[in-house]
C-alpha cells in the first residue's frame, strides 16, 4: 500500500506550511500530494506550485470540480500540468455538490452520472491528440451549423496516460467510477465497512467493463493524529465530521450524510443534519459518536495507526492519503514521518 498527502484547500493561513508539508513528504518517499478545491483555492495554480519545488511525488487534484470548466479546458489544464512537473500529476475529477454547482457555477446539478461519463469521454479524446468531436446530451463538439472545426491538443504530455480518478460516494457513482476511471477517491472510510460501502461497488464496475481491480487505485483520504488519548484526538475531527455528515447540502440532497447511515449510523446522522441546519454546529458537533471518527480516521500512537493502515491494505486500500493534524508544521511534520514508520511496522511499505 502507497502513502499520499492531502493539503486540503489553500488560503486557510497556512500556505508556507502546507509547501514544506508538501516538500517533507516528497523527501519521505510520499507517493502522491493531492491539492482540494470548492469556491477559495483553485486546485491547478496550488499544484503547480508544489510541483515546481517539488521532485519525485505526484502532484493530483481532488477534486477539479466538473462545473467549473468545460472538459477540452479541463483536458488542456491535465496535459499542461503534466508536461511541466515531468510526468507527475494525476487528474482527479468530481461533480461537487448542488449548492457550490448551481449557486458557485450557476451550473444545474441534474444528471450527475451522465454528466461525468461523457465529461470523461471528452477528456479522454482530447488525451490521444486526435481531432476533438462529439456528440452527446450535455456537448456537441464542434457546435452544428456554426464556424466551429475539430481541432486537436497541442499540448503533449509527459505520458500517454494521464490517470484519471473520480471522487464517488454514492453506490451508483462508485459503480460508474470503477467503469470508467483508473481510481477512486474516497471519503470517511471505514475498513469494516469499506467493501459493502465502496468496493464492491468498485468492483462490479469494473466488471462490467470487463476489467477486474488489478491496477485500480483504491484511494481513500483519512486524518492522521497522533498520541496516546484517542479520545481526545478524535475530539479535534468532531467540527470536521458535523460539517460533512450535518451540513454539506441540503436535508434531501447529502451524499456525506447518506454514507454515515450505510455504515449504520441513521439515526445519529439524523440528529446530527438537524442540529447543524439549525445552527447548532456546537450541538451538532457533539453528536457526531466517537466509534466513527474513529473508524474513519487513524489516531493514536503508532502501533495503533499501523494496525489502522494494516486493516486498510486488507480492506482493499491501494494509497492511503493521509490529512495530518498539528496546530503547528512541527506537529505535522512528525505525523507525516509517524505515518512512513506506521507503514513501515504494518510490513505495508
Amino acid at each position: 500500500m502507497r502513502l499520499g498527502i492531502n493539503l486540503g484547500y489553500w488560503g486557510a493561513g497556512m500556505d508556507g506550511d502546507n509547501l514544506a508539508v508538501a516538500q517533507e513528504a516528497d523527501r519521505l518517499g510520499y507517493d502522491v500530494c493531492w491539492a482540494a478545491e470548492a469556491y477559495g483555492s483553485d486546485a491547478p495554480t496550488v499544484l503547480t506550485w508544489v510541483a515546481a519545488q517539488t521532485e519525485r511525488i505526484d502532484v493530483g487534484s481532488a477534486i477539479m470540480q466538473i462545473p467549473a470548466r468545460q472538459p477540452a479546458m479541463t483536458a488542456m489544464t491535465a496535459a499542461t500540468l503534466d508536461s511541466l512537473s515531468g510526468g507527475r500529476f494525476r487528474l482527479g475529477l468530481g461533480v461537487s455538490g448542488p449548492q457550490v454547482s448551481e449557486g458557485w457555477y450557476g451550473v444545474r446539478f441534474d444528471k450527475p452520472l451522465a454528466r461525468t461519463r461523457e465529461y470523461v469521454e471528452i477528456i479522454r479524446k482530447a488525451m490521444t491528440r486526435e481531432r476533438l468531436t462529439h456528440e452527446g446530451e450535455h456537448w456537441t463538439l464542434p457546435l452544428p451549423e456554426g464556424p466551429g472545426k475539430p481541432i486537436k491538443l497541442t499540448v503533449h504530455p509527459q505520458r500517454e496516460h494521464i490517470p484519471l480518478y473520480i471522487a464517488a460516494i454514492g453506490p451508483r457513482n462508485l459503480e460508474q467510477t470503477g467503469e470508467i476511471a483508473d481510481g477512486a477517491l474516497l471519503i470517511f472510510p471505514s475498513a469494516e465497512h469499506l467493501e459493502e460501502t465502496a468496493i464492491r461497488h468498485l468492483r462490479a464496475g469494473r466488471e462490467r467493463a470487463g476489467k477486474t481491480m488489478d491496477g485500480f487505485d483504491v484511494c481513500p483520504t483519512v486524518p492522521l493524529a497522533v498520541g496516546d488519548d484517542v479520545t481526545a484526538l478524535a475530539d479535534m475531527f468532531r467540527p470536521y465530521t458535523a460539517l460533512y455528515v450535518g451540513g454539506m447540502g441540503s436535508r434531501k440532497q447529502n451524499f456525506y450524510n447518506q454514507l454515515a447511515q450505510r455504515m449504520g449510523y441513521e439515526k445519529e446522522a439524523a440528529e446530527i443534519q438537524e442540529k447543524y441546519l439549525s445552527g447548532d454546529k456546537d450541538g451538532a458537533a457533539a453528536a457526531v459518536p466517537h466509534r466513527l471518527i474513529d473508524s474513519t480516521a487513524l489516531l493514536g500512537p503508532v502501533e495503533r495507526i499501523a494496525d489502522g493502515m494494516r486493516a486498510y491494505a486488507e480492506a482493499g486500500v491501494t494509497t492511503l492519503t493521509l490529512a495530518p493534524a498539528g496546530f503547528t508544521l512541527g506537529e505535522r511534520i512528525a505525523a507525516l514521518r509517524t505515518g512512513t514508520e506506521a507503514l513501515e511496522r504494518a510490513g505495508l511499505a
